[in-house]
């Protein structure tokens, strides 16, 4: 799985086919994803911890077990609490900026 830094914080390992693309993200405590979006639908479950997440308007904390579908072009961030979190993410179609 090639990896990468999102943001101080936040890092991710990732894999594709040819029509997705499969993440597994790595959140440190405290770390912020500032806002963003892409043109790509985001689908994720929380694996560990919890972490606020921000999705449009809609904030919430989520936490292990807990799923999220992102529509493209929809903003979204996180905020992690004191503890560290792992989520994985479904890209669809591939992320050609993550690759």
């Amino acid at each position: 799985m090639a990896s990468r830094e999102l943001a101080p914080g936040v890092n991710l390992r990732t894999m594709s086919g040819e029509k997705m693309m499969l993440s597994v993200v790595e959140i440190s405590a405290n770390a912020v994803m500032p806002p963003h979006s892409h043109p790509h639908e985001q689908a994720g479950m929380v694996l560990e911890g919890e972490f606020e997440f921000t999705i449009g308007e809609e904030t919430s904390t989520v936490k292990k077990g807990d799923v999220y579908i992102i529509p493209g072009g929809v903003e979204h961030s996180l905020r992690a609490n004191g503890e560290p979190s792992l989520a994985l993410d479904i890209f669809s179609p591939p992320r050609e900026d993550y690759m």
